[in-house]
């Protein structure tokens, strides 16, 4: 087409585009202003059609109109500007897969109405912003607490989020998010965890006395639920004088200080926000440990 002039409805069809389409790329400076016919309409020369098809394959593979722009202008290269375009595809993709993910956690749990902007805000955030939600919650409830302070060293492995969700999160792991979102919005929840942070984490199930084997305490506490067995019968009576049978002398107070001492450092939502941070870093789950304690507590605690 050397040295013909095409109209701009012509230059329209050839392209498969709507005339308003080729004027905004022309009134947008994406082509040379084009020569005008005596009755004043737009012509196109062959410089412009093939500039104009570029504009419309660029555009086609979703470049914006600035990238277009400097494309153009050869202030980037193709490469460059593909580079770029790939890195937000991919990121679309992610978004995408995640809110697909989501929906199906939706329909799966049965999510309420009132909960749905959890599952909204959970779509649109990035590993930033999704770190900061817990974050807050960790600076809620270890607020004022020295760095030396007895159970401050458990702030930092709470914060220990993975860094992005994977490729595919699996509907476990968005259930996870979505249970750890809720968990974390709760002050009930951070004034607990305060609690056993000032108390000290030393003095938890891991180390509950010092004659006290916390292996043996949770086997025999779980082989007991296992069984049935309720606190306060015979049965659990001969289990507490088995834990406790360590050569020391009875001390009528040891029973209820080993009581509290475990209620203090038990709490399932807690144990249910390690095993949720499990999930998240796609780490082997980990049988809980509270119920048995919880039964212990429970048993220390009837009379004999």
């Amino acid at each position: 087409m050397e040295g013909v002039l095409l109209t701009i409805g012509e230059v329209a069809a050839r392209l498969g585009v709507p005339v308003r389409t080729v004027r905004f790329w022309s009134d947008a400076g994406l082509v040379d202003p084009p020569v005008r016919s005596a009755g004043g309409y737009r012509l196109y020369d062959a410089a412009a059609v093939a500039r104009l098809d570029l504009v419309h394959t660029l555009r086609g593979l979703g470049l914006g109109l600035p990238a277009v722009r400097e494309l153009l202008a050869a202030r980037r290269t193709v490469a460059d500007v593909a580079a770029e375009h790939v890195r937000a595809l991919d990121a679309e993709i992610r978004l995408l897969r995640l809110r697909r993910t989501l929906l199906q956690a939706v329909v799966h749990a049965g999510t309420p109405t009132e909960e749905m902007r959890i599952v909204s805000d959970l779509a649109a955030l990035s590993a930033r912003e999704r770190q900061r939600i817990v974050d807050a919650f960790v600076d809620r409830a270890f607020a004022g607490l020295p760095d030396d302070a007895p159970g401050a060293g458990l702030a930092a492995p709470m914060r220990s989020l993975p860094a992005e969700l994977p490729e595919e999160p699996t509907a476990e792991q968005v259930a996870a998010w979505l249970e750890l979102a809720r968990l974390v919005a709760d002050d009930g929840f951070a004034a607990r965890v305060r609690e056993m942070a000032v108390a000290g984490a030393g003095g938890g199930p891991e180390d509950p006395d010092p004659g006290v084997d916390a292996g043996r305490l949770q086997t025999l506490g779980r082989g007991a639920l296992a069984d049935g067995v309720p606190p306060g019968s015979p049965a659990a009576e001969a289990l507490v004088a088995e834990l406790l049978d360590d050569g020391r002398e009875d001390d009528p107070g040891r029973r209820a200080a080993l009581a509290d001492r475990l209620a203090t450092f038990t709490d399932a939502r807690v144990e249910r926000y390690w095993q949720l941070l499990g999930v998240l870093h796609g780490r082997p789950p980990f049988e809980p440990s509270v119920p048995a304690v919880e039964w212990w507590v429970a048993a220390l605690r009837a009379a004999p």
